[in-house]
Protein backbone atom coordinates (compact mmCIF):
# COMPACT_ATOMS: atom_id res chain seq x y z
CA UNK A 1 0.00 0.00 0.00
CA UNK A 2 1.18 3.54 -0.70
CA UNK A 3 1.30 5.77 2.38
CA UNK A 4 2.32 9.41 2.52
CA UNK A 5 3.81 11.04 5.61
CA UNK A 6 3.51 14.81 5.44
CA UNK A 7 6.14 16.32 7.72
CA UNK A 8 8.62 13.52 8.40
CA UNK A 9 10.30 14.88 11.53
CA UNK A 10 10.79 12.86 14.72
CA UNK A 11 7.28 11.38 14.92
CA UNK A 12 6.58 11.30 11.20
CA UNK A 13 10.01 9.92 10.40
CA UNK A 14 9.47 7.11 12.88
CA UNK A 15 6.12 6.17 11.37
CA UNK A 16 7.48 6.38 7.83
CA UNK A 17 10.44 4.12 8.64
CA UNK A 18 8.23 1.54 10.35
CA UNK A 19 5.84 1.46 7.39
CA UNK A 20 8.75 1.07 4.96
CA UNK A 21 10.15 -1.77 7.06
CA UNK A 22 6.76 -3.51 6.83
CA UNK A 23 6.93 -3.40 3.04
CA UNK A 24 4.67 -0.44 2.22
CA UNK A 25 5.56 2.16 -0.40
CA UNK A 26 6.20 5.37 1.51
CA UNK A 27 6.39 8.95 0.29
CA UNK A 28 7.46 11.66 2.72
CA UNK A 29 7.64 15.42 2.69
CA UNK A 30 10.43 17.27 4.44
CA UNK A 31 12.48 20.45 4.14
CA UNK A 32 16.03 21.70 3.91
CA UNK A 33 18.92 19.54 5.08
CA UNK A 34 16.56 16.86 6.37
CA UNK A 35 15.02 16.44 2.93
CA UNK A 36 18.43 16.34 1.27
CA UNK A 37 19.71 13.72 3.73
CA UNK A 38 16.67 11.47 3.27
CA UNK A 39 16.90 11.73 -0.51
CA UNK A 40 20.61 10.91 -0.50
CA UNK A 41 20.97 8.32 2.27
CA UNK A 42 17.50 7.22 3.33
CA UNK A 43 15.63 7.79 6.56
CA UNK A 44 17.48 6.14 9.45
CA UNK A 45 15.53 4.87 12.46
CA UNK A 46 17.04 3.72 15.76
CA UNK A 47 15.98 3.24 19.36
CA UNK A 48 13.19 1.34 21.08
CA UNK A 49 11.69 -0.17 17.91
CA UNK A 50 14.96 -1.26 16.37
CA UNK A 51 17.14 0.00 13.55
CA UNK A 52 16.14 0.43 9.94
CA UNK A 53 17.13 2.57 6.99
CA UNK A 54 14.03 3.41 4.97
CA UNK A 55 14.40 4.10 1.26
CA UNK A 56 11.46 6.40 0.71
CA UNK A 57 10.51 8.92 -1.94
CA UNK A 58 11.16 12.34 -0.43
CA UNK A 59 10.14 15.75 -1.73
CA UNK A 60 8.96 19.13 -0.49
CA UNK A 61 5.39 18.19 -1.46
CA UNK A 62 3.60 15.03 -2.57
CA UNK A 63 3.88 14.18 -6.26
CA UNK A 64 1.40 11.29 -6.32
CA UNK A 65 -1.75 10.28 -4.45
CA UNK A 66 -1.43 7.72 -1.65
CA UNK A 67 -3.95 5.27 -0.20
CA UNK A 68 -3.51 6.85 3.24
CA UNK A 69 -1.88 10.09 4.34
CA UNK A 70 -0.44 10.83 7.77
CA UNK A 71 0.17 14.46 8.69
CA UNK A 72 2.81 14.90 11.38
CA UNK A 73 3.80 18.51 10.78
CA UNK A 74 4.00 20.74 13.85
CA UNK A 75 0.69 22.24 14.95
CA UNK A 76 1.58 25.68 13.61
CA UNK A 77 2.54 24.20 10.22
CA UNK A 78 -0.23 21.61 9.79
CA UNK A 79 -2.78 23.79 8.00
CA UNK A 80 -0.31 25.08 5.41
CA UNK A 81 1.08 21.56 4.91
CA UNK A 82 -2.42 20.20 4.31
CA UNK A 83 -3.28 22.98 1.86
CA UNK A 84 -0.03 22.43 -0.05
CA UNK A 85 -0.86 18.76 -0.53
CA UNK A 86 -4.68 18.93 -0.65
CA UNK A 87 -4.93 17.95 -4.32
CA UNK A 88 -3.09 14.67 -3.65
CA UNK A 89 -5.19 13.57 -0.66
CA UNK A 90 -8.74 14.02 -1.98
CA UNK A 91 -11.11 11.21 -1.00
CA UNK A 92 -8.70 9.27 1.21
CA UNK A 93 -8.32 8.91 4.99
CA UNK A 94 -5.92 11.49 6.42
CA UNK A 95 -4.57 10.92 9.92
CA UNK A 96 -3.53 14.17 11.59
CA UNK A 97 -1.09 13.30 14.40
CA UNK A 98 -0.81 16.53 16.30
CA UNK A 99 -0.62 18.06 19.76
CA UNK A 100 -3.16 20.51 21.09
CA UNK A 101 -6.92 20.64 20.71
CA UNK A 102 -7.58 21.91 17.19
CA UNK A 103 -6.18 19.24 14.89
CA UNK A 104 -9.44 17.88 13.47
CA UNK A 105 -11.11 21.29 13.07
CA UNK A 106 -8.09 22.76 11.31
CA UNK A 107 -7.63 19.70 9.08
CA UNK A 108 -11.27 19.67 7.95
CA UNK A 109 -10.97 23.33 7.03
CA UNK A 110 -7.72 22.85 5.10
CA UNK A 111 -8.64 19.55 3.40
CA UNK A 112 -12.46 19.47 3.20
CA UNK A 113 -12.50 16.70 0.58
CA UNK A 114 -10.53 14.22 2.73
CA UNK A 115 -11.71 11.91 5.53
CA UNK A 116 -9.99 13.27 8.63
CA UNK A 117 -8.88 11.05 11.51
CA UNK A 118 -7.36 12.54 14.65
CA UNK A 119 -4.13 11.05 15.98
CA UNK A 120 -2.04 11.38 19.13
CA UNK A 121 1.47 9.91 19.36
CA UNK A 122 2.32 8.69 22.86
CA UNK A 123 5.75 7.38 21.91
CA UNK A 124 8.71 9.72 22.33
CA UNK A 125 11.06 10.26 19.41
CA UNK A 126 14.01 12.56 18.83
CA UNK A 127 15.30 14.20 15.67
CA UNK A 128 18.99 13.35 16.01
CA UNK A 129 20.30 15.01 12.85
CA UNK A 130 19.16 15.39 9.23
CA UNK A 131 17.87 12.03 8.06
CA UNK A 132 18.05 10.36 11.49
CA UNK A 133 15.36 9.80 14.14
CA UNK A 134 15.40 7.80 17.36
CA UNK A 135 12.54 6.36 19.43
CA UNK A 136 13.44 7.11 23.05
CA UNK A 137 10.27 5.69 24.64
CA UNK A 138 7.85 3.22 23.05
CA UNK A 139 4.14 3.91 23.30
CA UNK A 140 0.77 3.71 21.60
CA UNK A 141 -0.79 5.99 19.00
CA UNK A 142 -4.42 6.95 19.67
CA UNK A 143 -6.81 7.44 16.75
CA UNK A 144 -10.33 8.84 16.70
CA UNK A 145 -12.86 10.27 14.28
CA UNK A 146 -15.49 8.92 11.89
CA UNK A 147 -15.78 5.17 12.27
CA UNK A 148 -14.83 3.78 8.84
CA UNK A 149 -11.74 5.93 8.12
CA UNK A 150 -10.58 5.40 11.71
CA UNK A 151 -10.86 1.63 11.34
CA UNK A 152 -9.04 1.76 8.00
CA UNK A 153 -6.17 3.78 9.46
CA UNK A 154 -6.06 1.68 12.64
CA UNK A 155 -5.74 -1.54 10.67
CA UNK A 156 -2.85 -0.25 8.57
CA UNK A 157 -0.91 1.53 11.32
CA UNK A 158 -1.61 -1.33 13.74
CA UNK A 159 0.63 -3.52 11.58
CA UNK A 160 3.71 -1.50 12.54
CA UNK A 161 3.13 0.10 15.95
CA UNK A 162 0.68 -0.10 18.88
CA UNK A 163 -2.60 1.63 18.01
CA UNK A 164 -5.63 2.36 20.19
CA UNK A 165 -8.90 3.60 18.71
CA UNK A 166 -11.16 5.72 20.89
CA UNK A 167 -14.65 7.13 20.60
CA UNK A 168 -13.66 9.87 23.03
CA UNK A 169 -10.95 11.57 21.01
CA UNK A 170 -11.57 14.98 22.60
CA UNK A 171 -10.99 13.42 26.02
CA UNK A 172 -7.80 11.81 24.70
CA UNK A 173 -6.62 15.20 23.42
CA UNK A 174 -7.14 16.70 26.85
CA UNK A 175 -5.32 13.89 28.64
CA UNK A 176 -2.44 14.23 26.16
CA UNK A 177 -2.46 17.96 26.88
CA UNK A 178 -1.83 17.10 30.55
CA UNK A 179 1.00 14.76 29.52
CA UNK A 180 2.45 17.51 27.33
CA UNK A 181 2.94 19.73 30.38
CA UNK A 182 6.34 18.02 30.55
CA UNK A 183 7.43 20.01 27.46
CA UNK A 184 7.65 23.62 28.58
CA UNK A 185 10.19 23.41 31.41
CA UNK A 186 12.81 21.43 29.43
CA UNK A 187 12.49 24.04 26.66
CA UNK A 188 12.96 26.85 29.20
CA UNK A 189 15.88 25.32 31.11
CA UNK A 190 17.59 23.09 28.53
CA UNK A 191 17.24 20.09 30.87
CA UNK A 192 15.71 16.73 30.03
CA UNK A 193 12.18 16.02 31.22
CA UNK A 194 13.59 13.52 33.73
CA UNK A 195 15.97 16.12 35.19
CA UNK A 196 13.22 18.73 35.38
CA UNK A 197 10.99 16.38 37.36
CA UNK A 198 13.89 15.40 39.63
CA UNK A 199 14.28 19.07 40.62
CA UNK A 200 11.91 19.73 43.53
CA UNK A 201 11.12 23.35 42.63
CA UNK A 202 10.60 22.66 38.93
CA UNK A 203 8.48 19.61 39.74
CA UNK A 204 6.20 21.84 41.81
CA UNK A 205 5.83 24.19 38.84
CA UNK A 206 5.03 21.33 36.47
CA UNK A 207 2.49 19.92 38.90
CA UNK A 208 0.67 23.25 39.13
CA UNK A 209 0.62 23.66 35.34
CA UNK A 210 -1.00 20.22 35.15
CA UNK A 211 -3.53 21.11 37.83
CA UNK A 212 -4.48 24.28 35.97
CA UNK A 213 -5.02 22.29 32.78
CA UNK A 214 -7.19 19.73 34.58
CA UNK A 215 -9.31 22.50 36.16
CA UNK A 216 -9.92 23.99 32.74
CA UNK A 217 -10.87 20.60 31.28
CA UNK A 218 -13.30 19.93 34.13
CA UNK A 219 -14.87 23.38 33.70
CA UNK A 220 -15.42 22.57 30.02
CA UNK A 221 -17.12 19.27 30.85
CA UNK A 222 -14.35 17.09 29.45
CA UNK A 223 -14.24 13.39 30.30
CA UNK A 224 -10.52 12.64 30.26
CA UNK A 225 -9.68 9.53 28.26
CA UNK A 226 -7.53 6.88 29.90
CA UNK A 227 -4.07 6.90 28.39
CA UNK A 228 -0.43 6.64 29.45
CA UNK A 229 -1.36 5.66 33.00
CA UNK A 230 -3.72 8.61 33.47
CA UNK A 231 -7.49 8.41 33.87
CA UNK A 232 -10.45 10.71 34.44
CA UNK A 233 -10.66 9.66 38.08
CA UNK A 234 -6.93 10.18 38.66
CA UNK A 235 -6.95 13.65 37.10
CA UNK A 236 -9.97 14.75 39.14
CA UNK A 237 -8.09 13.56 42.21
CA UNK A 238 -5.03 15.55 41.13
CA UNK A 239 -6.81 18.86 41.70
CA UNK A 240 -8.30 17.80 45.04
CA UNK A 241 -5.08 16.62 46.64
CA UNK A 242 -2.63 18.97 48.38
CA UNK A 243 -0.11 20.31 45.87
CA UNK A 244 2.77 18.48 47.57
CA UNK A 245 0.98 15.12 47.26
CA UNK A 246 -0.05 15.85 43.67
CA UNK A 247 3.63 15.86 42.72
CA UNK A 248 3.43 12.08 42.70
CA UNK A 249 1.96 12.35 39.20
CA UNK A 250 5.00 13.83 37.43
CA UNK A 251 7.18 11.41 39.41
CA UNK A 252 5.08 8.56 38.03
CA UNK A 253 5.45 9.96 34.53
CA UNK A 254 9.21 10.22 35.01
CA UNK A 255 9.39 6.54 35.93
CA UNK A 256 7.54 5.65 32.72
CA UNK A 257 10.02 7.62 30.58
CA UNK A 258 12.92 5.27 31.28
CA UNK A 259 16.57 6.28 31.52
CA UNK A 260 17.16 7.70 28.05
CA UNK A 261 17.03 11.51 28.46
CA UNK A 262 13.78 12.80 27.00
CA UNK A 263 14.16 16.39 25.76
CA UNK A 264 10.54 16.74 24.71
CA UNK A 265 9.48 18.07 21.34
CA UNK A 266 9.55 21.72 22.41
CA UNK A 267 13.20 21.63 23.46
CA UNK A 268 14.04 19.82 20.23
CA UNK A 269 12.53 22.72 18.29
CA UNK A 270 14.52 25.20 20.40
CA UNK A 271 17.75 23.34 19.69
CA UNK A 272 17.01 23.39 15.95
CA UNK A 273 16.21 27.13 16.13
CA UNK A 274 12.67 26.45 14.92
CA UNK A 275 9.38 27.88 16.22
CA UNK A 276 7.89 25.72 18.98
CA UNK A 277 4.37 24.43 19.51
CA UNK A 278 4.09 26.11 22.91
CA UNK A 279 1.03 28.16 21.88
CA UNK A 280 -0.74 24.87 21.10
CA UNK A 281 0.35 23.20 24.37
CA UNK A 282 0.41 25.43 27.44
CA UNK A 283 -1.04 28.17 25.27
CA UNK A 284 -4.06 25.98 24.53
CA UNK A 285 -4.67 25.71 28.27
CA UNK A 286 -4.54 29.49 28.63
CA UNK A 287 -6.92 30.03 25.71
CA UNK A 288 -9.39 27.38 26.85
CA UNK A 289 -9.24 28.70 30.41
CA UNK A 290 -10.15 32.20 29.31
CA UNK A 291 -13.26 30.82 27.62
CA UNK A 292 -14.57 29.30 30.88
CA UNK A 293 -13.16 31.92 33.26
CA UNK A 294 -10.57 29.62 34.88
CA UNK A 295 -7.28 31.29 35.81
CA UNK A 296 -4.11 29.77 34.32
CA UNK A 297 -1.25 32.03 35.50
CA UNK A 298 1.42 29.30 35.59
CA UNK A 299 0.69 28.15 32.04
CA UNK A 300 0.61 31.76 30.89
CA UNK A 301 4.04 32.46 32.38
CA UNK A 302 5.50 29.23 30.98
CA UNK A 303 4.37 30.29 27.50
CA UNK A 304 6.04 33.67 28.00
CA UNK A 305 9.31 32.06 29.15
CA UNK A 306 9.44 29.63 26.20
CA UNK A 307 8.98 32.56 23.84
CA UNK A 308 11.74 34.39 25.71
CA UNK A 309 14.12 31.48 25.09
CA UNK A 310 13.07 31.37 21.43
CA UNK A 311 13.77 35.10 21.13
CA UNK A 312 17.06 35.29 23.07
CA UNK A 313 18.56 31.86 22.45
CA UNK A 314 19.42 31.67 26.17
CA UNK A 315 18.03 29.10 28.60
CA UNK A 316 16.71 30.28 31.96
CA UNK A 317 18.30 28.87 35.12
CA UNK A 318 16.00 26.63 37.21
CA UNK A 319 16.34 28.92 40.24
CA UNK A 320 15.24 31.90 38.13
CA UNK A 321 12.28 29.95 36.77
CA UNK A 322 11.19 29.03 40.28
CA UNK A 323 11.61 32.62 41.48
CA UNK A 324 9.43 33.97 38.66
CA UNK A 325 6.73 31.42 39.44
CA UNK A 326 6.96 32.15 43.18
CA UNK A 327 6.08 35.77 42.47
CA UNK A 328 2.73 34.54 41.17
CA UNK A 329 2.00 33.18 44.66
CA UNK A 330 -0.13 30.34 43.29
CA UNK A 331 1.80 27.23 44.39
CA UNK A 332 1.29 25.94 47.89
Amino acid sequence: MRVAVIGAGAVGGTIAALLDRAGHTVDVTARGEHLAAIAANGLKLSGAWGEHTARVQAAAALTRSPDLAIVTAKAQDAESALRANAAMIVGIPVVVVQNGLRSIVVAKRAAPRSDIVGGLALFAASFLSPGQVKVTTAGSTYLGGDLLPTLYASRLLGEVLPVTSTGNFEGAQWTKLIVNQVNALPAITGLSAQDVIADRALRAVMTESMREAVRVGIARGVEFEKLQGLSDRMLHLLVRLPASVAQALPLLMRARMGRTPNPGSTLQSIRRHQPTEIDYLNGAVVEAGSEVDVATPVNDLLVQMVHEVERTGEFIAPADVAARIDRLAVIG
